[in-house]
Parts: structure tokens; C-alpha cells; sequence
């Protein structure tokens, strides 16, 4: 019998995963059953069971890729020389839910992908596995994002005395908020975050008393 090649396997995960996703997106993590999982990929228990060992397994595949596609974003972001103003480094961030090809999005349109990655904060409260997954990935974006803010403060652009890590989270926290309100609502696109951010910036705090 002719051995199956690592790119049928990986096609294979990648079919059972997207249409997994496509699943918890439309109908919850607990509204799902593997039978739906089954039903949507169009293979049988004994193929999709080779890859995963339940429903707790593909939910956890999926939160990685959908934690781990924001976070290279963010890192991405923080790492361009010199760095661009907070706007365009949160917008560049954002954008990422906006490309049907990002991991973790593949096949889900921007509003279908935000709403998975609220399933899986929400889900980070019962699992303790999903919150380990979200603990290692929320240091490593408070390690980026603090040299960042350091890079910033360097350049003379930050007047304030506040600690770094506290501005990189909210920064974080802001990405955080947008997604969110796109899983909730749905109407508006990064420029939309990038246009906010720009107007707070621009204000004049010497005017405030």
C-alpha cells in the first residue's frame, strides 16, 4: 500500500480544522457536536478521529491558530523599523481579521473570525488548557509591545511618565475592545479604529484644565 504523503495529511487537518471553525463560529463551541464537525468536513468518525481525539481537541487546535495569527500580528507590527505612530501599528494589527487567509481565519469572513476568537477568551475561563494557550501568548505580546513603548519613549514622543507595560496593554487592550465590538456588531472596518486612535492623538491637553 503507497504511503500517504505529508501534504495529503496536512490537507487533510487543514479540511477537518477549517470546517470545524466554520462550525463553533456559526453555532458556539457548546452548540456544536463532532456529528456536526462530521456532516461539515464530509468524512467519516474513523478519518477525522485520527487527527483529533474529540471536540476538546479541535477547540484547542483552533484557539492556538486564532491567538497565535493575532499574535504574530502583533509582533509584526512592533518590530518595523522606525516605528509607525500607535494608529497604524493597532490598524495593521486589526487588519489581520480582515484577511480570509490568516491561520485560524481561513474561510470565516472578519465578523465570523472576531466572534471565534471571543468564543475563545470566554472559553480561557473554564479550560484550563485555552487559558495557558491565551497566559503564553498575552506575555509574549506585553514583551513585544513594551519595547515598543520604549522605542517611543526613546524618540522623545512619549511626554508622560507612565510605565511601559501599562501602555502596552492598553494598546493590547484597545485591539482587544475593537475585536469585540466587531464580533458584536460588525460595522466597521480597521479605518474606523485607526481614524479613532488618530483623533485622540491629536488632542490638544494643554486645553484641559
Amino acid at each position: 500500500m503507497a504511503r500517504v504523503s505529508q501534504e495529503h495529511l496536512d490537507a487533510r487537518r487543514r479540511q477537518i480544522l477549517d470546517g470545524a471553525a466554520r462550525c463553533f463560529a456559526r453555532d458556539g463551541f457548546h452548540g456544536t457536536s463532532m456529528q456536526d464537525v462530521l456532516k461539515e468536513v464530509g468524512l467519516s468518525a474513523g478519518a477525522v478521529y485520527r487527527y483529533f481525539s474529540g471536540k476538546e481537541d479541535l477547540i484547542a487546535a483552533i484557539a492556538g491558530e486564532a491567538v497565535g495569527s493575532l499574535r504574530r500580528a502583533f509582533e509584526r507590527a512592533s518590530q518595523v523599523t522606525p516605528p509607525p505612530a500607535p494608529d497604524v501599528l493597532i490598524g495593521r494589527v486589526v487588519r489581520t481579521l480582515f484577511d480570509g487567509d490568516a491561520d485560524g481565519a481561513r474561510g470565516l469572513d472578519s465578523r465570523a473570525f472576531a466572534g471565534l476568537i471571543v468564543q475563545v477568551w470566554s472559553e480561557s475561563l473554564r479550560s484550563e488548557r485555552l487559558a495557558a494557550t491565551l497566559a503564553e501568548a498575552y506575555r509574549g505580546l506585553s514583551a513585544a509591545w513594551s519595547e515598543l513603548v520604549g522605542a517611543y519613549r526613546e524618540s522623545g514622543l512619549f511626554a508622560a511618565d507612565v510605565p511601559d507595560g501599562h501602555v502596552a496593554r492598553t494598546l493590547i487592550a484597545t485591539a482587544q475592545g475593537f475585536i469585540a465590538q466587531l464580533a458584536m456588531f460588525g460595522d466597521a472596518g480597521p479605518e474606523v479604529l485607526e481614524n479613532g486612535l488618530r483623533g485622540l492623538m491629536s488632542m490638544d491637553l494643554q486645553k484641559i484644565s
